[in-house]
C-alpha cells in the first residue's frame, strides 16, 4: 500500500511538472512559425559557437563530480572518481525525467557501484548544495551591484522608465512569474517538511549530519574552492558562448549574459524538466530588456535550451552504458 502511494506521488509530480512546464511552453509559443525555427537552425545559427559552448557543460559536471569525491574522502568514503562523474551525469538526467529525483540517484549509484554509505553521501550532497547556494548569492549580489549603472544609462538614454518596462508585461506575463514564484516556495516549504519526517531515523541523521560537516575536514581546501567556482564558470561560459551563435545576440555583453545566466538560474528551481517553460520565460524577458526582439529572445532560448538538454541527454545515456560495465566493488 505504501509503495502505491509512493508511486501515486512521484507520477502525480512528474504529471504536474510536465503540464507546467507545457502550459508556459504553449503560452510562449504558441504563434510561432516551426519553419522559421528549421530555418534559423540551418542557415542563421553559427553552429561553430553552439559547439564551443558544449564542452563547458560537460566540464561543469565533472568538476561537480570531482568535488563530490574530495568531500566524501574524509568520511571514508572512497568511491572511483570515475564512478562519481558517471553518477552525477546520470542525476542530471534523470532529473529531466522526475525533477530533483537525481540527488538521491547519484547517491544510490554510488552504493550500488562502490558500496558507500548512502545517508553520508546524502549529507554532502547537502553540503554541495549550500556551497552552491552561496556561490549563487556572491554572483547575484555582484551582478546587481554591477548592472545598477548599466540599467540607468540605459533607461536614460532611451527616456524609458523602469515601470514603462515592466508595461512591456502582458498580464498572462504576471500570472507566469507569480506563478513560478508560488511554485518554488511550495518546493522550499515541501523539501522542510521531508527533512522532519527524517528526524525518526537516526542512524540517517548521523550520517547526514557526518555530511554536513564534512567539508571542514576537507584536504586541499583550495581545490574545493576551485571546483566550486569552476563548476559556475563553466556554467556560464556553456550558456555566455551560445550568444555568438544567433544575430540578436551576439553583440551583448558578457554582463548581459551573466544578468540572463542568473535570472535563469533561479527559473531552474521551479520543478520542471530542465526548468522546461520558466527558464524560456525569464531568460526571454531579460534579453527583451537589452533590446532583444520578443521574437528572436523566443527562437533563441527554444533551441538553446533544447540542445542543451539533449546534452544531458546523451551524457545520461552515455553514463548508463559506462556503469552497465563497470565493475562492482563490494564491501
Amino acid at each position: 500500500m505504501k509503495m502505491k502511494r509512493t508511486f501515486l506521488s512521484t507520477a502525480l509530480k512528474v504529471i504536474f511538472s510536465l503540464l507546467f512546464a507545457f502550459a508556459i511552453l504553449w503560452w510562449m509559443y504558441r504563434g510561432i512559425a516551426w519553419a522559421e525555427v528549421s530555418e534559423a537552425l540551418r542557415t542563421e545559427m553559427r553552429w561553430d559557437w553552439m559547439l564551443w559552448s558544449m564542452p563547458f557543460g560537460i566540464l561543469a559536471q565533472v568538476f561537480r563530480a570531482l568535488r563530490w569525491h574530495q568531500v566524501l574522502a574524509p568520511l571514508g568514503e572512497r568511491p572511483r572518481r570515475s564512478t562519481c562523474v558517471y553518477a552525477v551525469f546520470l542525476s542530471y538526467a534523470s532529473s529531466l525525467v522526475v525533477p530533483r529525483v537525481g540527488e538521491l540517484l547519484r547517491c544510490a549509484v554510488l552504493r550500488r557501484q562502490d558500496s558507500t554509505g548512502l545517508s553520508r553521501s546524502v549529507g554532502t550532497v547537502v553540503t554541495e548544495r549550500v556551497v552552491d547556494m552561496l556561490v549563487m548569492l556572491l554572483l547575484s549580489l555582484l551582478t546587481v551591484v554591477t548592472q545598477i549603472p548599466v540599467f540607468t544609462r540605459f533607461l536614460s538614454a532611451t527616456g524609458l522608465s523602469f515601470v514603462s518596462l515592466l508595461g512591456r508585461f502582458t498580464a498572462a506575463g504576471y500570472l507566469v512569474t507569480a506563478l513560478c514564484l508560488v511554485v518554488i516556495l511550495g518546493m522550499a516549504v515541501y523539501l522542510c517538511l521531508r527533512l522532519r519526517l527524517l528526524s525518526g531515523a537516526r542512524g540517517a541523521i548521523r550520517g547526514l549530519v557526518d555530511g554536513l560537516l564534512s567539508f571542514r575536514l576537507v584536504r586541499g581546501k583550495w581545490l574545493f574552492i576551485f571546483y566550486s567556482l569552476g563548476i559556475w564558470v563553466a556554467y556560464y561560459l556553456h550558456f555566455y558562448l551560445t550568444f555568438f551563435s544567433f544575430p540578436a545576440t551576439s553583440h551583448l555583453s558578457a554582463a548581459c549574459a551573466m544578468v540572463a545566466f542568473v535570472v535563469g538560474t533561479y527559473a531552474v528551481l521551479v520543478p520542471t524538466p530542465n526548468g522546461a517553460g520558466a527558464w524560456h520565460f525569464a531568460v526571454k524577458t531579460v534579453l527583451m530588456l537589452y533590446g532583444v526582439a520578443a521574437a528572436s529572445g523566443a527562437m533563441f532560448v527554444l533551441i538553446v535550451h533544447a540542445l542543451q538538454t539533449l546534452l544531458v541527454l546523451l551524457l545520461g545515456l552515455y553514463a548508463l552504458v559506462a556503469l552497465l560495465f563497470q565493475r562492482r566493488v563490494t564491501g
